[in-house]
């Protein structure tokens, strides 16, 4: 795990290097010594922790997370302060984990092991081990997370996928998709499959017939009357 150290007191900031040293596993990519520099550092070297002081000079640790708030994926903060004073107003910029100095091993390793959640790494993790769909454009192989689906319609001998950045062909069946992702799919026509994720309503189209509405799409696949039960049950429960 890639960490940033940010402290005002070079002390404090090699007492934390060593730490982290014996723990193993982390790799301290950089020291700041205030909040300008963390913001420019992170910036830079995108780290997935970040070990920050509070009472700095400039920009203080509270209006530096919160600005740290602001990327996609954010890294995890954990505040290293002297002043317990602080503890109600760092919560509220959601930081990790919260340890006062002088920090120890053991009190620094339970709170690492708490953050871990919500790290770059992990989410990174998570993406990597998520469902995907592949299919073939021209001689190249190629996919996209099933959660970028939007919808799946059969169409004389191949299957159309319509998903968030454009359209694709695979030679997969409908049914062979659907068994193979039954609470991912759902069935709404005999030729269409939608991402349930993405289903948030129901609309009438201009001859009477049911037309799905899926989030962040702008088409609206119709409802066989067979299926219009499921559909509604879905949206009831959710």
């Amino acid at each position: 795990m890639r960490v940033l150290i940010v402290d005002d007191e070079p002390l404090a900031r090699s007492r934390l290097n060593r730490l982290l040293t014996q723990l193993g596993g982390y790799q301290v990519v950089a020291e700041a010594e205030n909040g300008q520099q963390a913001l420019q550092l992170c910036s830079e070297l995108n780290p997935d922790l970040v070990l920050l002081d509070i009472e700095m000079p400039g920009a203080d640790g509270l209006s530096v997370a919160a600005e740290l708030g602001n990327n996609q994926p954010p890294p995890a903060v954990i505040f290293v302060t002297a002043h317990p004073q602080h503890a109600l107003a760092a919560y509220q910029v959601a930081p990790a984990g919260y340890l006062l100095k002088p920090v120890g091993l053991e009190a620094l390793q339970q709170c690492l092991q708490r953050s871990g959640v919500s790290t770059r790494v992990h989410l990174e993790k998570q993406k990597a081990s998520a469902p995907r769909l592949s299919f073939r454009i021209g001689l190249e192989q190629r996919s996209i997370l099933l959660s970028e689906l939007f919808y799946l319609q059969a169409e004389d001998k191949y299957v159309r996928l319509v998903y968030q950045g454009g359209e694709a062909l695979t030679e997969t069946s409908l049914k062979q998709l659907q068994e193979k992702y039954p609470d991912q799919l759902l069935r709404i026509h005999r030729h269409t499959l939608v991402l349930v994720e993405r289903v948030c309503g129901v609309s009438r189209g201009a001859d009477g017939q049911h037309l799905i509405l899926l989030r962040d799409c702008p088409d609206q696949p119709e409802i066989s009357r067979r299926e219009l039960a499921q559909v509604k049950a879905l949206l009831q429960s959710s």
